[in-house]
């Protein structure tokens, strides 16, 4: 009863909030660039929310008991990634004062190019928004509502119609300000969690780091096992490109850049989230050390699946009073602070790239704006209950595999439109984005018959090369140079 309470707190203190910074202005300017008026270090603080989403919460402490600390290699690839974005793409972005990103691709390449980035990242924010938010939605009917009897759909109906409520009229203006209250709250559980496992364990900070050092999993880099998925060459230059494709080339993580008053305030942004990834996520690993030393000392047997083992700790009593809710919260807000800048960056894309409606007056763009934005959560509630049937042992791990096919085609176009001076053949542009992911998962699968060898998140590296060779073999036939020149900076 006590974590229903929280629930409705939690809700009640969004809509509070979506309330204040809405009442003022529900203009298309406010909801798509929050009127560029956002302060620099709330957009910065509420996305170290928006990037860690409850998956993260739950997935890499679990993920120490089958990959070690390993994860960590991929992070440290992260915040190089953020100095490639904040210096390489946010100049572009601002420089031609864009509202959709996709945009770009329609002056430099051609419209096909621009219908084809707008659908690749509609498909990729809605599988993985999706994906973030079963995850949410599966542990609270576990955990919580299944013994009120409370089906799964309706809560993942319900938790997808209280993001529709406080994003629907003010959109980014609104979730700059919510994303900084349920950031504060996913790092206040976080400290929270990682307190009471160390109280539970009797540990002075001197043994919590002595037993996380010690431990078998407490492995950080791998250099000498280049097969390996945990490879530091593999993991590192993957996180580069993961956060070049799923933040510099991302709708949703970009809408809120756009959002600040001036390049350099994004900048700025940037590199403060960007740093602040790095320790956030170590804390995560060192509590997953720490769950696994407390299951060992309680002879607990622990789940099969990675991402149900910090929830049987936060739930079962293993750490005390109270921590049930902290837990609530803690997931809550990260799933959240993820989720309604997703739908926001969906209805974005939808609206400006797809239907025009940046094109018409006011009071018709604001009606298709509201409807788009129902339609939409409507939609990924819909996906919410397909991801249920196809879980997988983590889904942070799945959410990064799909990354790798569905964001590649935005690596590969926006690589040919930046670092070259060519023009391809636009209309071929939608095949070569759908032949590049099919092309790689028939090699992956090729490769894995032939050697045992799996590909992991470097995929996304292989399909952006694929789709970049196609465009360029393409432009090569065309014989003519782009008249749009690349930006200077």
């Amino acid at each position: 009863m006590g974590i229903i309470i929280t629930i409705v707190c939690y809700f009640s203190l969004l809509l509070l909030i979506a309330h204040l910074t809405g009442r003022q202005s529900q203009s298309n300017a406010a909801f798509f660039k929050g009127e560029n008026r956002s302060p620099w270090y709330l957009v910065a603080f509420g996305m170290i929310g928006a990037s860690i989403s409850g998956v993260t919460f739950v997935s890499v402490p679990g993920m120490v008991r089958t990959m070690d600390m390993t994860y960590l290699q991929t992070v440290l690839g992260f915040f190089f990634g953020y100095l490639v974005v904040a210096h390489l793409l946010l100049p572009l972005y601002y420089k031609l004062n864009l509202t959709s990103i996709y945009t770009y691709l329609g002056t430099r390449i051609g419209p096909h190019a621009y219908r084809t980035g707008s659908f690749f990242f509609l498909l990729s924010r809605m599988l993985g928004t999706a994906a973030k938010l079963y995850l949410v939605c599966l542990i609270l009917y576990t955990y919580v509502f299944q013994e009120i009897q409370v089906p799964f759909w309706l809560i993942a109906t319900g938790s997808v119609a209280l993001v529709w409520i406080y994003t629907k009229n003010s959109g980014i203006k609104t979730i700059v300000w919510t994303d900084t209250l349920q950031t504060f709250c996913l790092i206040a559980a976080l400290i929270a969690l990682c307190v009471m496992t160390i109280r539970t364990l009797h540990l002075d900070l001197g043994g919590v780091i002595q037993t996380i050092v010690h431990h078998p999993n407490s492995r950080l880099f791998v250099f000498d096992d280049f097969v390996s998925r945990q490879n530091f060459f593999k993991q590192f230059f993957s996180g580069i490109f993961i956060v070049i494709v799923m933040t510099g080339l991302d709708q949703d993580m970009m809408q809120k850049n756009l959002s600040c008053r001036n390049l350099k305030e994004a900048q700025k942004n940037m590199y403060c989230y960007g740093f602040a990834f790095i320790p956030l996520n170590l804390l995560f690993l060192c509590l997953g050390i720490l769950l696994l030393v407390l299951a060992g000392q309680l002879n607990l047997e622990l789940p099969a699946t990675n991402d149900d083992i910090l929830p049987l700790f936060a739930t079962q009593g293993y750490l005390g009073q109270g921590v049930s809710i902290l837990f609530t919260i803690g997931i809550i807000a990260a799933a959240f602070s993820n989720s309604d800048s997703a739908l926001t960056a969906m209805t974005t894309s939808v609206c400006i790239d797809l239907l025009d409606s940046d094109k018409k007056n006011e009071e018709a763009a604001k009606r298709i704006r509201k409807r788009v934005h129902l339609a939409l959560s409507i939609l990924l509630a819909l996906f919410i209950c397909l991801v249920k049937a196809l879980n997988q042992q983590s889904v942070i791990d799945t959410i990064y595999l799909i990354a790798s096919y569905t964001y590649g085609p935005l690596l590969g176009l926006f690589a040919f439109g930046l670092f070259t001076k060519r023009q391809t053949k636009d209309r071929w542009v939608p095949l070569i984005a759908i032949l590049s992911p099919v092309g790689c998962y028939l090699l992956n699968t090729s490769v894995r018959q032939a050697t045992g060898y799996t590909f992991g998140y470097e995929l996304l590296m292989l399909n952006g090369a694929l789709t970049f060779g196609a465009l360029w073999v393409l432009s090569l036939s065309t014989g003519k140079r782009s008249k749009q020149q690349p930006v200077n900076y």
